[in-house]
């Protein structure tokens, strides 16, 4: 099966996690088991620290702090998926509950 990178993306809150609505966390923690039945399997899932703990590295080898793009939303989250083709990997995506952000989906290269 292909991968896909599932990339979610937030508007960033003082209180990180704490300011998540207790039923967006729960939708997100049902998300798994909907995901699971529909016959994907997650690779890889990882949070991210606040952007302030970021850094980028330029061309030229110069550092400068926080991410890399000027937005009003922040990766929060992302995680691998292997899916049977990209409609898929989408209807995963649509199981997740955003609050004010959006989920890209990346196909990935494989071997």
């Amino acid at each position: 099966m292909p991968n896909f990178a599932v990339l979610i993306y937030e508007k960033e809150t003082p209180g990180g996690v704490a300011d998540i609505p207790p039923e967006v966390m729960e939708a997100n923690l049902a998300a798994g088991e909907k995901i699971a039945a529909m016959g994907v399997r997650v690779v890889h899932e990882h949070g991210m620290q606040p952007s302030r703990t970021a850094r980028t590295v330029h061309k030229g080898g110069m550092v400068t702090d926080g991410p890399f793009l000027e937005s009003k939303e922040v990766i929060a989250g992302f995680f691998v998926v292997d899916a049977a083709d990209l409609d898929q990997a989408l209807a995963v995506a649509k199981l997740l509950p955003i609050m004010d952000g959006a989920v890209e989906v990346w196909p990935l290269m494989g071997p």
